[in-house]
C-alpha cells in the first residue's frame, strides 16, 4: 500500500517512543529509517523497526543512552556508545568530531557498544551537507565468506564518504555507500520476507552450497564483491575498525540482526574540515556534471553518480508516498497503537 511520508514518520515515532526512546530519539532513529526507504534501500528501511523495538524490549538496547566520550587524543574520540540507538549514539559523536576537525583539519570518532548504525550514506550526507569530508565505516555480524571459503567469516563491512560540491547545478554532495559483501544480508531478509529467490552468486547455505533460496541463505553466507579484491577490502576494513574501536571482531561480533544479543561491532567517523579555497566544491560540482555528460553505452541509461538512483527515489517518495508491504504496515501500526494505547 502506499502511505505518505509524514503518515509513515508518526506511525514509527509513536512506536518508538511506545518502547522508550525519548521524542528527539525517537525522532532521529525514525528519520533515518524513513530516509533509507524513500532511497530505495529497504534492507535498511521500515522493516528494521520491529527489530528496534523488540531490541529495546528486551533490554540490549538502551533507547535513551547517547554514548560516553572519551578524547584519546586531542582529535581521536574514543565512544561507548552504552548500548543507544545507532543514529543517536552516531549523531552525538559526529557533532563532537565535527566541531574539533574544525579547529584542527581532521578528527576520528571510534564507537563500539552502539547499535546497528543503517544506512552510511545518511550520515554521508548530513556531515557533507556541513561542509565536511566524511569517511565512515562499520563492521557487522560474520555474514560473508572469504574469497574461496564456505563460511561466514568477515562482516559485511560498508563503507560510506561524503564529499561537499557546490554550485547551481548541484544542490547536494556526492555520496557513496556500499558494503563490501556482494549484497547486504538486510536485503537477503527483504528478500526472505517477500519468498523472492536470490540471484545467483549471491549466497551459500548453512553446508555452504549455492543457494537461491533467500531463507536458506539467512543461515549460510554471502559473497564479497568483486571477487578477491572485495574480499581483501572487506577483510582490511575488519581489522582497521577493531583495531581503532576495540571492538569484536570476525564470528564475535554479534547484535546487528537479532533482537536478544548485545551489539559489540565497531564504527569509525573520520571528518575532514571543508577546504579553504571555496572555489574547489565548485570544481568537484563541474567534475560531476562532466561525468554525467559522458555518452552511454546505452543510449536509455544515461550515466549517472553514486547517490543519483537514491535521490531521484527519494523525490518520487516525497512525492507520491512510500510503498510499503502490506503486512509490515500491520505490524507497524500496531507497535504505534500500542502507544495510543
Amino acid at each position: 500500500m502506499i502511505v505518505s511520508v509524514d503518515t509513515v514518520r508518526a506511525t514509527l515515532e509513536a512506536a518508538l517512543r511506545h518502547a522508550g526512546a525519548s521524542a528527539p530519539h525517537a525522532a532521529l532513529q525514525a528519520a533515518l529509517l524513513i530516509e533509507a526507504e524513500m532511497r530505495g534501500l529497504a534492507s535498511h528501511g521500515l522493516l528494521r523497526l520491529p527489530r528496534v523495538v523488540e531490541r529495546i524490549r528486551n533490554g540490549v538496547c538502551a533507547p535513551n543512552a547517547e554514548g560516553a566520550h572519551t578524547w584519546r587524543a586531542s582529535h581521536v574520540l574514543d565512544v561507548d556508545g552504552q548500548q543507544g540507538l545507532g543514529p543517536v549514539v552516531a549523531m552525538r559523536a559526529l557533532d563532537a568530531v565535527c566541531e574539533r576537525a574544525a579547529e584542527g583539519g581532521v578528527a576520528v570518532a571510534c564507537i563500539r557498544n552502539n547499535n546497528h548504525l543503517g544506512m552510511l550514506a545518511w550520515y554521508a550526507q548530513t556531515v557533507a551537507e556541513r561542509g565536511y569530508t566524511l569517511i565512515a565505516l562499520s563492521t557487522s555480524e560474520a555474514l560473508v565468506h572469504p574469497w574461496g571459503g564456505r563460511r561466514a567469516m568477515l562482516g559485511t563491512n560498508p563503507i560510506a564518504i561524503g564529499v561537499p560540491a557546490g554550485g547551481p547545478h548541484a544542490p547536494r554532495p556526492l555520496v557513496m555507500d556500499m558494503a563490501t559483501s556482494l549484497v547486504a544480508m538486510g536485503k537477503i531478509h527483504d528478500y526472505a520476507s517477500r519468498g523472492a529467490p536470490l540471484e545467483a552468486g549471491w549466497a551459500l547455505d548453512a553446508d555452504g552450497e549455492p543457494t537461491l533460496d533467500a531463507q536458506a541463505a539467512k543461515h549460510g553466507a554471502i559473497a564479497p564483491f568483486g571477487g578477491a579484491k572485495g574480499y581483501a577490502l572487506g577483510l582490511a576494513f575488519e581489522v582497521l575498525v577493531t583495531a581503532l574501536t576495540g571492538s569484536a571482531i570476525g564470528t564475535d561480533v554479534t547484535g546487528t540482526l537479532d533482537s536478544h544479543t548485545p551489539c559489540n561491532k565497531g564504527d569509525v567517523f573520520v571528518v575532514i574540515a571543508p577546504q579553504r579555497d571555496p572555489a574547489l566544491h565548485a570544481r568537484v560540482a563541474a567534475y560531476l556534471r562532466a561525468v554525467r555528460a559522458c555518452e552511454p553505452a546505452n543510449a536509455q541509461r544515461p550515466v549517472s553518480v553514486p547517490g543519483d538512483r537514491a535521490a531521484a527515489s527519494r523525490e518520487h517518495a516525497l512525492a507520491h508516498g512510500i510503498d510499503v508491504n502490506d503486512a509490515l504496515w500491520d505490524t507497524l501500526e500496531t507497535l504505534a497503537a500500542a502507544h495510543a494505547v
